[in-house]
């Protein structure tokens, strides 16, 4: 996996579980040391995880974390669920083209390979990651409406909205890999009602697989038992 990558993952699941208290400084040497990599992609990083609102800079003493609450989570979640279940109901309106439907049935078939061995490596997870963003790019690009793309990218400044925006126990990827399938099972699941023209149950999808990535992410258990802030995210439904 790319250092740079695992430890966005690393440091995600430790402010939501919060091993890292709001406000408390994330240092970078001791940060480095911990995950067993260099400076630097602690500091890209970081940088990333300012712009997720996850941490905050505290000018030359670096970075802390942000204090986060459930609601703030959920309405952001939810603002995403609306946004490409509204991008996923205006790809059937309008109609999905041979090269958009072969884009996506190509990432649909690199996330069947991910899973076929019943278990994920460290690289799967990059994989994955790389899969999940470009399926969710691709069809919300589809729907043709740049407003939507614009509103989701405002979205992703705040915590874990964005689509990409993982957060994995790398320890434990025996237990992220059922609700990584869970997710993948869903893409899978959006393109037949795309294809099938099936706008309301395309929209549905989506709205619930914005919500299911919090409701299924295993890092947060320890929040919900240690009542930290975020501890209410786990209890996420999709009404």
């Amino acid at each position: 996996m790319k250092p740079g990558q695992r430890v966005m993952m690393a440091l995600r699941k430790m402010i939501a579980s919060g091993e890292i208290k709001s406000g408390e400084r994330i240092a970078e040497i001791p940060t480095a040391a911990a995950l067993g990599v260099s400076r630097m992609p602690v500091r890209t990083a970081l940088r990333s995880l300012e712009q997720e609102g996850l941490v905050v800079r505290l000018g030359a003493r670096g970075y802390a974390a942000r204090g986060v609450s459930s609601d703030q989570i959920r309405d952001a979640i939810e603002v995403r669920g609306v946004l490409e279940g509204f991008a996923a109901r205006r790809l059937v309106e309008r109609g999905m083209s041979s090269e958009t439907h072969a884009r996506l049935a190509g990432l649909i078939a690199e996330g069947e390979a991910l899973f076929a061995t019943g278990r994920l490596t460290a690289e799967d997870v990059d994989r994955y990651a790389a899969y999940n963003q470009a399926f969710h790019d691709t069809l919300v690009a589809a729907a043709g409406n740049g407003a939507v793309e614009g509103a989701l990218a405002r979205n992703s400044f705040e915590p874990f909205a964005g689509a990409g925006a993982l957060a994995l126990d790398l320890a434990d990827l025996a237990a992220e890999y059922e609700h990584l399938l869970a997710a993948h099972r869903q893409h899978q699941s959006v393109l037949d009602a795309i294809v099938q023209g099936n706008a309301d149950e395309a929209e549905r999808i989506m709205r619930d697989h914005a919500l299911a990535a919090i409701r299924n992410a295993k890092v947060f258990e320890a929040a919900a038992s240690a009542g930290s802030p975020l501890g209410a995210a786990w209890t996420i439904r999709a009404d």
